[in-house]
């Protein structure tokens, strides 16, 4: 997303199965090669993950 991602926003690197088609690339973003998962992050499920990174985009949107 070249002018960036707004939050709440869907990625449009992400796959049906929410799978980052940029993972392992050079071209992925620096802020997303930094989220590094952890339990406090990801949860138990997609559900939990999904919740903590709309939270987080919401703490962080301008």
């Amino acid at each position: 997303m070249p002018q960036g991602k707004p939050a709440g926003v869907r990625c449009i690197q992400l796959s049906a199965d929410n799978l980052c088609l940029l993972f392992g690339h050079p071209e992925r973003p620096a802020v997303c090669a930094g989220l590094q998962p952890s339990v406090e992050m990801c949860g138990e499920s997609n559900s939990q993950a999904m919740h903590w990174l709309t939270e987080l985009e919401a703490r962080t949107a301008p």
